[in-house]
């Protein structure tokens, strides 16, 4: 898969975390995100993936920074954008099941229930169930309009 990844400076570590798993697996990452060291404003980040990914070319998008909130509504405000902000491995893989989300957030300040690898890799094992799901993601959609 290729993915795309942003990050700032709260959530360096868990970019990278992320970003080996993903790797490690094969997968190809994009990374737009900061490094130990740089400062970076989530809003810009976020709108940044966002706007690339909507380009084409990426199967999906991940975001991190302190809490996983500003970057995702961040990404949110770009039109087209579905980001999701699962709390746990469910969570991860209803964001794909049922609302197609293109991107998934993270913190890096947050203690989650699972390793945040393993819920990625529900969110990449998940399939978008189609059929009501997707009337309802065109519905949210059409809020945009």
């Amino acid at each position: 898969m290729n993915i795309i990844m942003a990050n700032d400076h709260a959530a360096v570590e868990l970019k990278t975390e992320i970003k080996n798993y993903l790797e490690a697996a094969g997968h190809h990452v994009t990374d737009l995100g900061v490094g130990n060291g740089e400062r970076a404003d989530y809003p810009d980040k976020g709108a940044e993936a966002a706007r690339e990914y909507l380009k084409g070319g990426y199967d999906f998008g991940i975001l991190c920074c302190g809490t996983g909130i500003g970057i995702s509504i961040a990404a949110n405000k770009v039109k087209g954008i579905r980001c999701a902000l699962p709390q746990n491995l469910f969570a991860a893989q209803m964001a794909k099941e049922h609302n197609n989300c293109q991107f998934i957030a993270f913190g890096g300040r947050i203690e989650y229930p699972q390793p945040v690898t393993q819920m990625v890799q529900g969110f990449i094992d998940a399939s978008f169930g189609g059929e009501r799901h997707a009337r309802r993601v065109e519905m949210i959609m059409e809020i945009e309009s």
